[in-house]
């Protein structure tokens, strides 16, 4: 007997549900400061006037050179402050471990084989425009990243009544290719190493485990002890970002009994804001600065590591998102849930190309030495990710009004206990609540009707005994 057809992308537990609403709420406005940050920085960076101040401000250095930390406040941004945003993403890359769909390794595979193929198909595309072209492969892993705040605030933008499901693989996807960015700036973006720096953020790591284990609580000692292992990890060679994600990998994120967050949970709600408000803007404040005259962006064309980068975001991501979860739902004999279609895949992925924080940080580090390839890789992004908006625009605004029914149908809650309605179809007290509102109205509408038809003879007596006055 064949084994039943699994749904894929179908309605999330209310959990899952709450915590994606949650999670997608602050991000969309963390997008939206984002969006503001890029425009203003490419006004910054462009307008005659201001354009020298802008360079004066990123490349001022401070901090203590003793300690090898007198950096550019560019630099601080995109080591420093980026080291808050990866820390976040460990703390969700661990609740989806421990707590959240790629828990199940069935539910998982579809996200992860999305993912891998949303990261490897533009690493490819990118690959074969510079080998046909003659240009540079440093710049492989630009395009693989999506950035999920800037996706959201393109959502909030055009007011798009995107499913929730559908939110949570973009969700999802943006997990599994922070894991895999932070991995590739790892291996690949490591040049010198200094194993006595190494080895003392090493132990700090340590001892910020033991301590998480400990049950020891207070930001006084978490806050200090994080500092030391970011600057050691930033000596050491590596990437000083890693040391935030492996800090977010430690917290524990599964729930006691009595407790109603994890201390990863609460900890990501204090500082997600911090992250998505402060942090990524900054960094994009200081990052996205880069010329956009007519002759630059054409410029982004007729080179072989820029036209690698868009077509690597424009059409890489979406053939291997879009292919990797078609091939999943394939091979798994899974099939899409009865709400959606295959094109709402497609829009989907096509918002995935959209790759902007993780992409410049990555452009940063492949091309470290060539300021003007940094600054056209730059751009490529930019463009790139602006046109992986505007047809996901075009593509998603074509469903809209399904994704309103949709969207409508999870949002009712006729019974107005604070829980939608299609959470608790299967819950007898649920109909008997919903019964008892039904015999309310219908009391109501007996009460009316009565009302009426009493009026209603109370005219035609009325109008009778008129018309016998007249007679007479």
């Amino acid at each position: 007997m064949p084994a039943p057809s699994r749904k894929v992308l179908g309605r999330l537990s209310l959990p899952e549900r709450t915590f994606v609403t949650d999670a997608l709420r602050t991000e969309t406005v963390g997008g939206v400061l984002l969006l503001i940050a890029a425009v203003s920085a490419l006004v910054w960076a462009n307008v005659p006037a201001l354009r020298g101040s802008y360079e004066s401000v990123s490349h001022y250095h401070l901090g203590p050179a003793a300690l090898g930390l007198d950096l550019s406040i560019a630099h601080w941004a995109a080591d420093g402050l980026l080291a808050i945003f990866f820390f976040v993403a460990g703390i969700e890359l661990k609740r989806e471990l421990v707590a959240g769909d790629l828990k199940d390794p069935k539910a998982a595979a579809l996200p992860v084989a999305a993912a891998l193929c949303g990261m490897a198909v533009p690493a490819l595309v990118y690959t074969l425009t510079n080998l046909t072209g003659g240009g540079s492969l440093s710049g492989w892993a630009v395009p693989t990243a999506t950035d999920i705040a800037f996706a959201l605030a393109v959502l909030a933008v055009i007011g798009t009544w995107l499913p929730s499901a559908l939110r949570a693989f973009l969700l999802t996807l943006a997990v599994v290719d922070d894991l895999f960015a932070i991995l590739i700036i790892a291996v690949f973006f490591t040049a010198d190493i200094d194993f006595a720096a190494l080895g003392g953020a090493v132990v700090g790591l340590a001892v910020f485990w033991v301590l998480l284990r400990k049950g020891v609580r207070g930001w006084y000692v978490y806050v200090p002890l994080a500092l030391v292992i970011w600057a050691l990890m930033y000596n050491s060679g590596i990437h000083a970002t890693i040391a935030g994600v492996a800090m977010g990998l430690m917290l524990r994120c599964t729930r006691r009994e009595d407790e109603k967050l994890s201390p990863g949970e609460r900890i990501e709600h204090l500082v997600r804001p911090l992250s998505a408000g402060l942090a990524v803007p900054l960094f994009a404040l200081f990052s996205a600065g880069v010329s956009v005259s007519g002759g630059a962006l054409g410029d982004v064309f007729t080179q072989p590591e820029t036209l690698g980068v868009v077509l690597g975001l424009v059409l890489g991501k979406v053939l291997g998102i879009f292919g990797g979860t078609w091939l999943t739902a394939r091979f798994t004999r899974a099939s899409l849930s009865d709400d959606l279609q295959w094109a709402d895949v497609f829009a989907v992925a096509t918002l995935a190309g959209i790759g902007f924080t993780v992409s410049l940080l990555i452009g940063e580090l492949a091309f470290d030495g060539d300021a003007t390839l940094t600054d056209e890789v730059k751009a490529a992004v930019l463009l790139g990710s602006l046109t992986a908006a505007v047809l996901a625009t075009v593509l998603l605004k074509l469903r809209n009004a399904r994704y309103r029914k949709l969207y409508e149908s999870e949002e009712r809650d006729d019974d107005q206990d604070g829980i939608p309605d299609v959470y608790e179809e299967d819950d007898p007290a649920y109909h008997l609540r919903m019964a008892a509102i039904y015999d309310r109205k219908a009391a109501e509408h007996r009460r009316i009707a009565e009302r009426k038809t009493a009026e209603r003879l109370a005219e035609v007596t009325g109008g009778a005994g008129e018309e016998d006055d007249r007679r007479a």
